[in-house]
């Protein structure tokens, strides 16, 4: 890791940059009134110039910066408000660039070209919002994981809510997680196979928890339905208002919002593979398993997502204390402006390629190979040298054994987040009604906070 000042001298020299990322939607309404009181078709397109043109140029232009904050401000910045609200401001903005998107086109009578140009300026503000619900989604408390749906609702991915947190980050760089893309897949190939295995894994997520709790799948407290609900009541409701002409316009900026972050998922994990350990589980999620970028503009638009190796180590961490890891794998550039690589095969693996074999030191046997790929993969020359590189694993830390025998009243702690299941207590919310005994959780069952950890990983807590 890398920091360069004092604990007692550091201040965060991006606290008041942080609102570019909230400001984006307002760009996004610049955009749509540029058009509204002119008529110019042309300012319809920019949206997909900020995201494929001026962003990645303002990326160039900056550059990047390494620093950390010290561990010993984590605790300060975590608890600063401040950065919280930032988050919750992207909202507001985003419902208007949509209600007023959708009024526009309804009424405008737009050319085809037009027309498209709305639906991915829409789509892209919402595909990024994505991100905020991201962000809120990892929040410890109710009213942050709910604001999180409802940021979900305009791009029509509720069911992100619970995938990502209880799915991708148990899964992320092994071949389970849909969302973790293999070395010799193309994104094309890519979009289908996570747009279709995250709402089955969510699905299959939530159908587990409700089980626990003795109710069916489709029960009122299925977080994909209510997600998926506030869609339907947020396009029923501009429907109902615009008309019938409304909802097409809504799925198509809604599968180009949802498209976006898809090339984002894409580009994160690309070729990356947790090994197996001696006891037949993946290692767990270390820096070597993201591509991380440091360069400060995209960061700024999309809170830090870049810094993916502490975001996977520590899920919970909020935006403004993620930090860079020199070990981690580091992209070429930023995520903005490996969007268009990522769209054209030949690009993408003329330039990623290289560099998963560059990771791993030639031996591409440890890489996540798409299997109808693996065999020329593993006879091309980037696999040539076969240089040893073993996986590195941290220790499964000592404490509670998986099935100590308790009284009802034992405390066990989450070694990632720190999340404390209390027998006394248990976890309603999943399934483990209070006095439910730790030899009675399932021990591939991961900690309700971060999904980091499993049940082997908690340790016992001392009265």
């Amino acid at each position: 890791m890398t920091t360069t000042t004092l604990d007692t001298q550091w201040t965060d020299s991006k606290r008041y940059l942080w609102l570019i990322s909230p400001m984006l939607p307002v760009l996004g309404l610049l955009i749509l009134a540029s058009y509204y009181f002119t008529g110019i078709g042309i300012f319809l397109w920019g949206g997909p110039a900020l995201v494929y043109g001026i962003i990645p140029l303002l990326d160039r232009i900056v550059g990047t910066d390494a620093n950390n904050p010290p561990e010993s401000m984590v605790a300060q910045l975590e608890s600063d408000s401040y950065y919280r609200y930032i988050v919750y401001a992207y909202i507001p903005s985003q419902f208007l660039v949509t209600i007023w998107g959708v009024y526009i086109v309804v009424t405008g009578h737009l050319a085809a070209w037009e027309y498209i140009g709305a639906v991915m300026s829409v789509g892209a503000i919402n595909g990024i919002a994505i991100n905020t619900g991201h962000e809120l989604s990892h929040k410890r408390d109710g009213v942050g994981r709910w604001m999180a749906k409802v940021t979900l609702a305009p791009v029509a991915y509720g069911h992100f809510y619970t995938e990502h947190v209880r799915g991708h980050h148990k899964n992320v760089a092994t071949p389970d997680d849909p969302a973790s893309s293999k070395m010799g897949e193309t994104f094309w190939a890519f979009l289908p196979r996570t747009m279709i295995g995250s709402v089955i894994s969510a699905w299959k997520i939530e159908g587990e928890r409700l089980a626990r709790l003795g109710k069916g799948v489709w029960s009122l407290d299925n977080d994909n339905l209510q997600a998926w609900a506030m869609t339907v009541v947020f396009f029923g409701a501009l429907t109902v208002w615009l008309g019938w002409a409304a909802l097409p316009f809504l799925l198509l900026q809604a599968f180009y919002g949802a498209a976006l972050l898809e090339v984002i998922n894409y580009i994160e994990h690309y070729g990356l593979l947790r090994q197996k350990g001696p006891d037949g589980r993946f290692v767990r999620c270390m820096p070597e398993h993201s591509w991380n970028s440091n360069h400060i503009v995209t960061n700024l638009f999309l809170y830090q997502l870049q810094r993916h190796s502490d975001h996977h180590a520590h899920p919970t961490r909020s935006f403004q204390a993620l930090r860079h890891f020199e070990e981690s794998p580091q992209l070429p550039s930023g995520y903005a402006s490996m969007l268009i690589p990522a769209y054209i095969p030949a690009l993408w693996f003329r330039q990623m390629d290289p560099l998963v074999a560059k990771h791993y030191k030639g031996d591409l046997s440890k890489a996540n190979i798409l299997p109808s790929k693996r065999e020329k993969i593993l006879s091309s020359a980037l696999n040539r040298a076969r240089l040893e590189n073993p996986a590195h694993d941290a220790p499964i830390p000592t404490g509670a054994p998986a099935h100590v025998q308790t009284d009802g009243h034992a405390r066990f702690q989450c070694s990632d987040c720190g999340y404390i299941y209390d027998e006394s207590k248990g976890c309603p919310q999943e399934g483990f009604p209070a006095g439910t005994l730790w030899t009675k959780i399932p021990d591939n069952w991961p900690c309700p906070d971060c999904a980091v950890r499993e049940k082997v990983d908690f340790v016992a807590l001392k009265d």
